[in-house]
């Protein structure tokens, strides 16, 4: 049975002295990505570990290059990220050579800020996590040998489509916001992730 324990147990055997180890996590929107990863280093740092997590929502292009493009009702498709940027952050990371600062996702105000977290050079464990991880697709197949252990999280349909109901009824959305935005955006994601993702080298159906 596959646990966060074990994932753990299985990194730290992975990772042996290694200065620096990249972790992906993958797998549709709502399927539980940004939870295991946050497990996983709460467990990493009980452990006596140096570890962060790289989220790719900070990646998220700004809302005024959607409107230009007319990407808005689009957003969080791999087309609105920015996908060299995250290819080359995860890169210098890699490297382990200095410090690197990485930008943040503003929720509430829907924006990325531009270098607003740092991750030491001294961290051992970097655990990047996000929706394209793994897709074959150009620009991000670039990331393909950059991580040196994958993870992909896909619940089955309805149990995605479930979490991202939820996950939009949380917004008090009117009903027809929430058809649009699931059925229009983000389930058309989910199933791009599922069919054009490379196989990761440990696959959790729910977590």
């Amino acid at each position: 049975m596959t646990t966060v324990e074990t994932i753990v147990d299985d990194l730290l055997r992975r990772a042996e002295n290694a200065r620096r180890f990249l972790l992906g996590i993958a797998g549709p929107p709502g399927a539980g990505k940004s939870t295991l990863a946050e497990a996983v280093k709460e467990r990493l740092l009980a452990r006596g570990e140096t570890a962060e997590i790289l989220p790719m929502d900070g990646f998220h292009m700004d809302n005024g290059i959607f409107s230009e493009r007319g990407l808005l009702p689009r957003k969080g498709a791999p087309e609105t990220f920015d996908a060299r940027g995250f290819i080359d952050i995860v890169t210098a990371l890699k490297r382990a050579g200095d410090e690197v600062l990485v930008p943040v996702f503003d929720r509430t105000r829907e924006i990325a800020i531009n270098a607003a977290r740092a991750i030491p050079a001294e961290t051992r464990f970097v655990l990047a996590e996000g929706n394209y991880l793994l897709l074959t697709e150009t620009p991000w197949d670039r990331l393909e040998e950059k991580f040196d252990f994958t993870i992909f999280v896909g619940p089955p349909y309805a149990v995605l489509e479930e979490r991202l109901r939820r996950r939009w009824l949380g917004y008090d959305l009117p009903e027809d916001e929430i058809q649009r935005k699931l059925y229009g955006n983000d389930l058309p994601n989910g199933k791009r992730i599922l069919e054009n993702s490379r196989p990761a080298d440990l696959t959790i159906d729910i977590f």
